[in-house]
Formats: C-alpha cells, structure tokens, sequence
C-alpha cells in the first residue's frame, strides 16, 4: 500500500464517469531558495511525503517596492536579499527539481513570484523543467507578453493573498488577465478571500481582507477565474496542513495531464483534508464555460476527510441550497457501511517545547484501506520571526496493515493555533474492532465502539506533558454524499460553485461554473 492512494472507483463513480480524479498539491511556498526558512531539498521531500505535485516558490522581484520609507527599510532590506539568493540559485535549483521529479508519482513545477503594490502579488509556475531564465517584468500586461515569449502555453501566473486591498499587494481586478491567470489564490495560510465575512480572516501584518478584493467581487464583475489553496507557507513545508492546499481534476497522473487541468480551472481549494468534491452539470466539471439553459441540474459528488457538516450550492454569490448529510444522507458506495476514518492528532504540552513523536497504528479486526498523513510546519513567515526550527523531516511508511511514523510536534503557541501533527486512516472495521497504538514507548488498545460514541485523549506524562487525540470515529453517511440539486434557468453570466465544510472545520471549494 503506498500514501495518499486514490480514492476508489465506487467511492468515485461520478469522477470515474467523466475520466476524471483529483490530485493534490500546493504550487505557492517557500524556502531557503530566497528569504524563506527550511531546506529547499527538504522542502521537496516533504511534499513528497503528502502531497501529488509541488512547485517550490523563490521570491524574485518587486518593482514598486517602497525604498524611500524608512519605516519599512527592514522588510525592503530582507526582499533584496531574498531576490538576489534566488538568482544566484536559480540556474543551479532545476537539477534538485529534476532529482525530486517522480513522473506517475511525484510531479514538480518550477515557480516563483512578482511583488507588486500596484497590481498584487503574482506566483509564475512554468510547466516544464528545462532550465529556462527568470521572466522578471513590471505589470501583468508586460509579464504574460514575456512568458509567451519564452514558454508558449507552457507558463502562467496567477495572482496570490489576493484579499489585500489594492494598493497593498491584494489584487487588482482592472488589471487580471484570464490569458495570463487561469486562476487566483482564494485561500492561503493568510486566510481566505471568498467574501467579505469568513472565520478565516487575514491575520497578517500587512492587513485585513478589502471586499473588493475577494472571490466574490471578481465574480460580480463579470471575470472568469478559477480558484485554488496554497500554503504560501515560508518555511520549507509545502502541503502544511491547515495553511491550504489545491486539487487538479485530470485523467490520471501526468506532468502534462495536470498541466492542462489546472488551465482549463478544473479546481478547487483546500484548506487541509484530501476532500473530493465535484460538481457536475450536462458533463462539465468546476471551471467550465457552460451554456445557459431552462432547467439545469447540477451532480454533487463529495468524500471528506472527516463528517461533512454541509455542502453549499452558491449561485451568482447567493446560498441557493444547504445540504446537511446528517439530514438528507445519501451515500455513495452502499457498501461501504463499515468504513470509516480513524484520525490520531498529536502534539499539545507546555507553550515553547516541541516533542519527537514515534509509534505505529494498526487494527485488530478490521482492516487499513488508505493513509493520509497531516503534517504541518512551522509558522514562521519574515525571517525577522525567527530562524529555522530544524525538526526532522517527519516520516510515515505502511507495511502488513500497520502504519509507522515519526513527526515532531510543536506546542500550540496559544490557545487559538493548532501546531498539531496527525495521521488518518481510512479503514474497515468489525464491530468488535480494536484501534492498536503504540506512541512513544506507550502501548494501548481502544475499542472501536468507544470511539464511535467520542473522542479518546491521553497525555504522555502529567499535566501540561504532550497529548495525543483519537477523534471520534465517523460514520460513512457522515463522510460521503452524492446528489443531484435542481438549478432552474440558467441565464447569461450566472455563476454557481460548491463550497464543503467539515465537523472539524476543514473546508474545500470548487472553481466556479460561468454561464456565457
């Protein structure tokens, strides 16, 4: 069995019909390449170990950089820097991109990013590992006429963080481009910029999300875009779980199958969990260009990470219908009563300590479908935060139905941001099932059925020592729906999406569908 299987065709069958399947990645973060933290090697085999396709983001330039302020000579005096490491690196990094590349497996991009003040910040992914130069250009207009220069179709960029007012390096929509940026980066460790009011707001120093800079404030203006989740996470972490991650729908795994899914904006952005979500309408997916009709209907096909707390259709950025499978449960595979997702989430203990986590999971009386672990970084984002925190690069292997692993965990920071690190998976269970752990030297058995009815937790040692965490285990009505949700008239420039929310408040979006 290896990491991150794909999903099943019965669990899939929407997908399946359509050839299509979802591949997950994170094509924005960073590294020591420019003035991020972490190992850019390392950061490559961490990606390898969760996620399908990476780019490793270098920061490059910033034209409107402000030099004349000596309130922020500190952040412009970290970006030189950054800027001129990365072109030292750059002609030497394709062969470290070539040595992570696993074609069928593992597939890496090239990449780097734009500051821009003016017309927002823009990540440029180039879809082929040749060794070409810096495209390094003022404006989006500029920038996309040199990328066709020098790639053709094989380059794009797509604005990022892009819920930062215009001016402050959100995005600006008189000056997107959908030749140039066949999607925007609607969620990142920022926060998300689908709306004006969301409970992932930007935290960041550089300020609030604007309204104008959202999601749904490009969609009102007529612009066609799909959407993705980065991590935009600065410490050689890609994938870190919680900070945003994206899914591709293509026929199968190949550099050029992903290529032309991400431009044809068969995506969704993801905040962690591997979600599948897909929507379907008369054989188009997320992202499509459809034309309008006197009575649509659109196909829903969902498998979470965890219960599914609701689906929502939303049509021209208005809730058109709520689903809850608790209410309306409709499973997709009905005989997949027996699975379910064991999730182990490690970490806690006293604020400042980390802890080496080791130990293996496997089942009595059941069996291990599929692993997924959920592992994140460091938050650290300016190298004015603090310097690399040199953990381990976590590792996780399957062999005869047991799952070995070895991750550190930092303490929570405060009591509002998970440093947790986990392990889900997908199993099938007897009803006498027994989850079997050993963490750290500590060996215990849990039955099945207790952890059906709660959630199970221990510490290591007294009070305040590290704690580990078995969720409660979710029934598979709780995790998978499928449905068929009746549109009515779709006229000229409505836009529909799905948007997914967990129990556990991890969430997925779809592209949005454009009517024209």
């Amino acid at each position: 069995m290896t990491l991150n299987m794909p999903l099943p065709d019965r669990l899939t069958p929407l997908a399946s019909r359509l050839g299509l399947r979802p591949f997950y990645g994170d094509i924005h973060n960073h590294s020591d390449l420019s003035y991020g933290h972490g190992s850019f090697p390392g950061a490559l085999s961490r990606a390898a170990l969760q996620l399908d396709f990476v780019s490793i983001t270098g920061h490059a330039y910033w034209p409107d950089m402000p030099v004349d302020d000596p309130s922020v000579a500190h952040i412009v005096d970290f970006h030189i820097k950054g800027f001129e490491k990365l072109r030292r690196a750059w002609p030497g990094h394709f062969d470290v991109l070539q040595a992570a590349d696993n074609p069928g497996t593992f597939t890496v991009f090239p990449g780097y990013e734009i500051h821009s003040c003016a017309d927002g910040d823009y990540t440029i992914v180039l879809a082929d590992i040749d060794g070409s130069e810096l495209c390094l250009e003022d404006t989006p207009e500029a920038l996309k006429q040199a990328l066709q220069a020098a790639h053709g179709k094989r380059a794009f960029a797509f604005p990022h963080h892009i819920g930062y007012r215009q001016g402050a390096r959100g995005i600006n929509w008189s000056t997107f481009d959908p030749k140039l940026s066949p999607f925007v980066e609607m969620l990142s460790m920022h926060g998300c910029a689908e709306c004006s009011e969301m409970d992932r707001g930007y935290l960041h120093s550089m300020g609030p999300v604007d309204g104008n800079s959202t999601m749904a404030h490009g969609l009102a203006q007529g612009h066609v875009f799909g959407i993705v989740g980065n991590t935009d996470h600065h410490s050689g972490f890609p994938g870190s779980y919680g900070h945003g991650r994206m899914a591709v729908f293509a026929p199968k795994h190949s550099r050029d199958e992903l290529w032309q899914g991400m431009q044809a904006r068969r995506t969704n952005a993801l905040t962690g969990d591997r979600i599948h979500l897909l929507g379907e309408i008369e054989g188009q997916v997320q992202g499509a260009v459809i034309a309008p009709s006197a009575n649509a209907a659109l196909s829903i096909e969902a498998v979470a990470g965890g219960s599914i707390d609701h689906i929502d259709v939303i049509k021209n950025g208005r809730l058109l219908r709520r689903i809850s499978p608790e209410l309306e449960p409709a499973l997709i595979d009905p005989d997949s009563g027996d699975e379910t997702l064991i999730f182990l989430e490690m970490g806690w203990g006293a604020r400042g300590k980390t802890h080496d986590w080791h130990g293996n999971l496997s089942i009595q009386g059941g069996e291990v479908l599929a692993v997924e672990p959920r592992f994140r970084g460091p938050e650290i984002v300016s190298p004015l935060e603090g310097e690399d925190a040199g953990h381990m690069i976590p590792q996780i292997s399957v062999a005869s139905g047991k799952v070995h692993f070895a991750v550190t965990a930092e303490a929570n920071p405060n009591n509002a941001t998970s440093a947790t690190q986990g392990v889900m998976i997908r199993a099938r269970l007897s009803k006498d099932a027994q989850i079997v752990a050993e963490l750290c030297g500590q060996s215990f058995q849990i039955p099945a059925s207790r952890l059906f009815a709660g959630a199970k937790s221990g510490n290591l040692g007294p009070i305040d020592s590290p704690a580990w965490r078995f969720h409660q285990l979710p029934p598979a009505q709780s995790w998978q729906w499928q449905g068929k949700i009746e549109l009515g008239q779709l006229e000229l420039n409505d836009t529909i999406y799905l948007r997914l929310r967990q129990n556990n408040g991890q969430m997925a979006w779809t592209s949005p569908m454009f009517v024209q």
